[in-house]
């Protein structure tokens, strides 16, 4: 039988010891406000392949000391369960700058601290790559990262890094989320443990970033390498009130090109209000607006920019006299072109290997077929990229990157995550490579068109007003044909893969080459005319994500193609006005 709810409110009052969250609770009961209690207490915030994210509130619905500590108590409670030496090889934490990220942290290490647990502490605010790269460097067993990256002021986060450098994947996801039920009463509160000298607590910041600093010089910058940092190449760079500025300027350092630098100043200290942009994600309209009125003031043509916790990277270049922002799938092909361009002809081609995700352009496949070396397609998110290429790795391969669309793209000679600051680090050598035989990173890009085809994108999301609403839109989808729909406009469908259902009509077995996930929604579909799209339920925001792309023998036709599709997927399937879906 369902608790009261203030039974649910007793529970909370009983087991939070923070006074600015337990008074918040207590506020609310006493008002009678049962409507806000349900939402904060009714139901957990939920442990997935992501770790925790969520508003600041007081609740078990939220992210707030209690919930953070009882996350640490089962991941550590977990790992005590099912790896070898927990306690002596230890975990690495760090936190970016938001609000509460630095308590947050605190609680963490406290908790594992109070099972005897090795912490290796990250004692400054860094950005989000610094851990899984400290996890293998360290030989730890786990990290966990306090952030919510890219979100809105009011959102933090808990993301958890495996021994492998990787995010987690099922089944550690779901053995963390039964372990956190296992452990809910609080142990300690204590965050003393990591201001005071314990044994258990080891600085370990200044260690990790110098490494990390010298494997990105030896990605950017092989021994095989002969590029030379173009002095004339300047750009602008934003952290975007992030925590990417000291590690995007020792790598300039590292590269020697400190002083072709040029910070938005206005963004360039951490502030966790994020004042100066709207949403802190350099994928929103007008996030780059202050970087690019830096870049004109001083006839700087190249913009870089990162996320809050610097795991994304966002370029742009003037071309005559507009701005040209590059899309996540345009830098993630050329950064793919530059690896592939530079790989040394000693080594067997078809052992070299790239990967980018169902959602991202396959004009990196298309490079890949062309040119004969190994391509891999995965599902979303760098919890796949990363698990994956480390499986091809042991199979032989040698894996040189992966790219996701959303602006991610991982260096694995660095970390098996996404990251901003060695992505940076190539493209800039790349730019410096391309310089010396006239070309831009627009005009490379326009080479690669001319060469591979032009992909063009027609991106895009609908707000749905619940998950029930979200499932039965593709019940209905699914519904328009048996045993699936042949057709979307004048275009047929040649595969239907549904990774919901676990169908591929393209497989012999009709069994679908990538992991199914009963519990999200994700059909892909390739059209007649080499077009491809694929739509999902986003796992942590009300959104349904449409990702379609065109090919054309010029920018316009397939930009025309891929609007088309576009429309015909809105007039045909989703439906907006009737199921109350709104666009983007």
């Amino acid at each position: 039988m369902a608790k009261d709810i203030k039974e649910l409110a007793s529970e909370w009052l009983e087991l939070d010891q923070d006074k600015s969250t337990s008074d918040d609770i207590y506020k609310l009961l006493v008002n009678g406000d049962t409507d806000e209690l349900e939402k904060r207490l009714r139901t957990r915030i939920a442990f997935g392949t992501a770790g925790l994210r969520g508003p600041m509130q007081a609740g078990f619905s939220c992210m707030n000391s209690l919930t953070v500590i009882q996350a640490s108590q089962g991941l550590a409670a977990y790992l005590l369960k099912t790896e070898h030496n927990v306690k002596r090889r230890g975990v690495v934490i760090g936190r970016d700058a938001r609000h509460n990220s630095e308590k947050f942290a605190k609680l963490t290490a406290a908790a594992f601290v109070a099972k005897g647990i090795k912490v290796w502490w990250y004692e400054t605010p860094s950005h989000t790559p610094l851990v899984p790269f400290g996890v293998r460097e360290l030989g730890a067993v786990a990290g966990i990262m306090i952030t919510a990256s890219h979100n809105p002021a009011k959102d933090n986060g808990y993301k958890v890094y495996w021994s492998n450098g990787c995010q987690i994947i099922p089944p550690h996801d779901s053995g963390i989320a039964k372990s956190i039920l296992e452990n809910l009463k609080p142990v300690t509160w204590d965050t003393s443990v990591v201001d005071t000298t314990s044994l258990l607590v080891e600085g370990s910041c200044d260690l990790v970033r110098d490494q990390y600093h010298r494997a990105i010089l030896y990605a950017a910058q092989p021994e095989h390498s002969t590029v030379k940092m173009d002095p004339k190449l300047r750009f602008v760079y934003t952290p975007m009130h992030g925590v990417g500025l000291p590690a995007m300027r020792k790598c300039m350092e590292t590269l020697g090109i400190a002083s072709q630098m040029t910070v938005v100043e206005a963004q360039a200290e951490p502030d966790p209000d994020f004042p100066t942009v709207k949403f802190p994600n350099p994928e929103e309209k007008g996030a780059l607006d202050l970087a690019i009125e830096t870049a004109e003031r001083s006839s700087i043509r190249l913009i870089l920019a990162s996320d809050p916790d610097a795991d994304r990277l966002a370029a742009a270049e003037k071309v005559g006299d507009r701005w040209h922002i590059f899309t996540g799938n345009q830098l993630g092909v050329l950064i793919g072109s530059y690896l592939f361009e530079r790989y040394p002809s000693s080594k067997p081609r078809d052992k070299l290997a790239m990967l980018a995700s169902t959602v991202s352009s396959r004009m990196l496949a298309t490079l890949a077929k062309k040119e004969g070396f190994h391509f891999t397609e995965t599902l979303t998110g760098f919890k796949w990229l990363g698990n994956v290429a480390r499986q091809l790795d042991s199979e032989g391969y040698d894996v040189v990157y992966a790219f996701e669309e959303a602006l991610g793209y991982m260096i694995p000679q660095t970390v098996h995550d996404k990251d901003s600051i060695s992505a940076a680090a190539v493209f800039l050598t790349a730019a410096s490579h391309w310089s010396t035989q006239g070309l831009t990173p627009y005009t490379k890009l326009q080479k690669l068109y001319e060469y591979l085809g032009y992909f063009e994108d027609a991106n895009t999301y609908l707000v749905s007003p619940s998950p029930s609403v979200t499932t039965s839109v593709f019940t209905a989808i699914r519904a328009l044909g048996n045993p699936y729909p042949t057709t979307v406009g004048s275009r047929k469908i040649v595969r239907w893969r549904d990774l919901t259902l676990g169908y591929d009509s393209k497989s012999k077995d009709h069994k679908p080459d990538l992991p199914v996930d009963v519990t999200s929604q994700m059909i892909t579909c390739e059209l007649d005319d080499g077009a491809v799209f694929t739509v999902r339920g986003s796992g942590t925001e009300p959104k349904i994500k449409l990702y379609i792309e065109c090919q054309g023998k010029s920018s316009e036709e397939a930009k025309k193609g891929a609007n088309g599709i576009l429309d015909d997927l809105l007039r045909e399937w989703f439906k907006p006005e009737e199921n109350r879906l709104k666009l983007a």
